[in-house]
Parts: C-alpha cells; sequence; structure tokens
C-alpha cells in the first residue's frame, strides 16, 4: 500500500483515483435508475408490497453473496473485473425496454432481470475495499472514502429522486435506455485505471484439487482476524440496522404512491440520499470525535427523526425528517471504511470487507421479505414507523456496552483498541 503522500498531493491529481471515483459515480447513477425503475414497475403491474419486497431483495442479494467475493478479489486482476460488469450490465438492462416495447413485460420479467444484474454487482464492494488503498496514500484514506461515499451512498440516491420523476414524465421504457449507456460510459473510465500489483499478485495459481481448499483457507484468514475484535459487535448492530433499511426499501413505494405516485417516491429516496450524503461529506470532521460517543448520539436522534418523519403531518416534514435521520449513516459508513482500510492487512481487505458486509447486509434482502409482508398487515405508515427501532438499536446496544462507549476517534484508532490480532505474516493496511 502507498505510505506517503509525496508524490499524491491531491486526491484529484491521482488519475487512477479520479477514474475511480468517476467509473463509481456513472455506474452508481445506473444502478439507481434500474433500482427504481423496477421496484415501482413491480408496484405499479402488482399493486403487491409483497412482491415489490421480493424484487427489493433480489437487488439487495450482492450484500449476502459478499462472502463468496472476497477471496476472488485478493485473487484476480481487478480491472478486467470492474470493466467487464459495466459491459454486462449494459447489455442486460437493455432486456426491459426490449419486452417492454413488444407487449411482454410483466413481473416475472422484471425478477428474472433483477437477479442478472444482482448477479453482476457481487464484487464491487469487496474490489473497492481492496482497490482504494492500492491507489490512494493512507493519509488519503478517509478522504477517498469520504468522496466515494457520496457517489455509492449518496448522490446514488439522489439519482434515485430523478429516476422517479424520470419515469413520471418520460416513462419507464426510455430510462431504461439511458441506464444503458451509463454502464458504457462507466466501462470506458474503469478500463485507463493502473492498478498497482499487490504482495499477492504473481503468486502461482493453485492446482485443481487445491482450489477449494486454498479458497476456504482465505476464508479462514479473514474470520480468524476479525474472531474476538470489537467489530464483531458493530457488525451486529449494522445487521438491525439494515434489517430497517430493508424493510423501509421494500415499502417506500407503497409508501410513496399513497402520497402521490412515482415522483414522491423519488424524493423520499432523494432525501435518503441527500442525508447520507451530508453525512459522508462531514465525515472527515468527526475523525477526532469518540467514536463511540458519536455512534450513541447520532444512532439515537436518527431514531428520533424517523419516527416522527413516518407520523409527520404534512409531506415536506416528512421529506426533510427522513433525509435527516440518515446523516449519521452517512458518516459511519465513511468513517467504518477507514476503519476497516487502517486496522487490517491490505492482503486480506478483500475477504474482511467481503464477510463483514455478508454478515451485516445479509439482513437487507431478508428486511425487504419481512417489510413486505408486515405491510400487508399493518399498514405502510405503521411499518414505517416501527422500522425506527432499527437506527434505535445501535444507540442503545452503545449505552449498555462500556467498551463500545469509550472507543477512541478514528484518527487515534488502533488494532490493539478494538481488538484485532494481525498475523506477523500481514502487512499491517
Amino acid at each position: 500500500m502507498t505510505t506517503s503522500t509525496a508524490d499524491e498531493p491531491s486526491l484529484w491529481r491521482n488519475q487512477n483515483f479520479w477514474r475511480f471515483f468517476a467509473g463509481q459515480f456513472v455506474t452508481n447513477a445506473g444502478d439507481s435508475l434500474y433500482t427504481v425503475a423496477i421496484l415501482w414497475l413491480v408496484f405499479e403491474l402488482s399493486g403487491s408490497t409483497i412482491l415489490s419486497g421480493i424484487a427489493n431483495a433480489l437487488l439487495l442479494l450482492p450484500w449476502l453473496l459478499q462472502i463468496l467475493a472476497g477471496p476472488i478479489v485478493d485473487r484476480l486482476p481487478l480491472r478486467p473485473i470492474l470493466v467487464g460488469s459495466q459491459a454486462l450490465q449494459g447489455i442486460v438492462v437493455l432486456v426491459l425496454p426490449l419486452a417492454a416495447v413488444t407487449g411482454r413485460l410483466s413481473v416475472g420479467v422484471l425478477l428474472a432481470v433483477a437477479s442478472v444484474l444482482t448477479l453482476t454487482t457481487v464484487l464491487m464492494a469487496p474490489m473497492q475495499a481492496t482497490l482504494v488503498p492500492r491507489i490512494v496514500a493512507d493519509a488519503r484514506l478517509s478522504r477517498a472514502n469520504s468522496a466515494l461515499s457520496t457517489v455509492t451512498l449518496g448522490l446514488d440516491m439522489v439519482f434515485d429522486a430523478l429516476g422517479g420523476v424520470f419515469i413520471a414524465v418520460f416513462g419507464a421504457t426510455t430510462l431504461f435506455l439511458f441506464d444503458s449507456i451509463t454502464f458504457a460510459v462507466a466501462g470506458l473510465l474503469f478500463a485507463g485505471i493502473t492498478v498497482p500489483v499487490s504482495s499477492t499478485d504473481g503468486e502461482p495459481e493453485a492446482t485443481n484439487e487445491s482450489v477449494f481448499g486454498s479458497y476456504v483457507a482465505d476464508l479462514q484468514a479473514g474470520v480468524d482476524v476479525l474472531r474476538g475484535s470489537v467489530f464483531v459487535d458493530l457488525v451486529l448492530m449494522t445487521a438491525v440496522f439494515n434489517l430497517a433499511t430493508g424493510v423501509t426499501l421494500a415499502i417506500l413505494p407503497a409508501f410513496g404512491d399513497a402520497r402521490g405516485g412515482p415522483a414522491v417516491y423519488g424524493l423520499l429516496l432523494g432525501a435518503l440520499g441527500i442525508g447520507r450524503l451530508v453525512g459522508s461529506l462531514v465525515a472527515p470532521f468527526f475523525e477526532r470525535v469518540a467514536y463511540g460517543r458519536l455512534k450513541l448520539v447520532g444512532e439515537s436522534l436518527a431514531a428520533c427523526c424517523w419516527f416522527a418523519a413516518a407520523h409527520a403531518p404534512s409531506l415536506s416534514l416528512t421529506v426533510v425528517l427522513f433525509g435527516l435521520a440518515w446523516v449519521p449513516a452517512g458518516i459511519s459508513g465513511v468513517l467504518t471504511a477507514t476503519l476497516n482500510q487502517t486496522m487490517f492487512p491490505s492482503d486480506l481487505l478483500g475477504r474482511v470487507s467481503s464477510i463483514k458486509g455478508t454478515a451485516s447486509g445479509a439482513t437487507l434482502p431478508l428486511g425487504s421479505l419481512v417489510g413486505g409482508l408486515v405491510a400487508e398487515v399493518l399498514g405502510t405508515t405503521t411499518t414505517m414507523g416501527l422500522a425506527a427501532a432499527g437506527f434505535g438499536f445501535t444507540g442503545l446496544y452503545f449505552l449498555v456496552h462500556p467498551q463500545l462507549r469509550r472507543l477512541p476517534p478514528v484518527a487515534d484508532a488502533s488494532p490493539e483498541t478494538f481488538d484485532v490480532t494481525v498475523s506477523s505474516s500481514h502487512d499491517q493496511g
């Protein structure tokens, strides 16, 4: 990993980072556009929160499948995977406008396409965790993660809002055609990245007989470095948070429809994105705030805003409070990414990221399925209010857990303070 900023006075003079950032911006815009269109069309065609929950669960499966991707990312060349995934998404998404113009668009087709698109994005999260430390100096990691969070957790949701408006004005068919172009542009940007060689590149390939054993050993190495650390508790809290998020995303089309249609649905998604965007932008300023206290206060305030948003008397107040509820999540996303990249060895980052992502993100699709079912029984407003408990759980957990409450600022964090034990055979990342 790069350890000096002498050759990198600014992130934006780093051509590799600039291309990756721009590519992430464009591809996340594409992901957002097809996500909002698929979820809206499923609800529009079926009128069922259960089916929209199933569709959202399929779109969120990459979180569950990351554990399979980590060892792959740590061993395969990154640039061909980046470019190939964009090309495949651009081709697959064209199935939907073709189905629409031939009169064959149905919930079944939408769910099938969502499943294929899901598989093409499985590698992206662990790939980012592995690539960024290779192309960015250590001292720039927090700012790099903050910048990337603006497109992976923030501006993509702004495109969700634009997607809702786009559907209302032009229709979903035109949106899908535009979407395919975004993936082509992202692929061209990724193709220009030069990926520095890591310590594991160039190792002899495993024989066919040892491939499975090597894969299991790779996963075990990631599990071993996490075992007994504070990150186990943090993953548990993130899993509960993601359960609530999955519930919300599944019922948001129905919640928006009850208040005015696809434009309102997009507006709520936009508020979510702006909240996370604001959080990700200000996150570097919280590097020197005690992490434990930050999580306790931030998540507690988020839970209050969330519950109030679900029961607010006006649409404008609902949108504002809903956006405010996501600011702490944006801050946490950036700081957590920085912790990952400074606590764990560089050659284990893909595995650690994928294991953590799977353990905490598996509840996203589960939450979507649960949310769709609960909303059919209790209604969308009540279900939205109940989802606030996912935010409140983190604040309560930090309150009653002294070790977590006393966690130091991210800028002062060390493997010892987070109970991370690193084998002497690995270089600290």
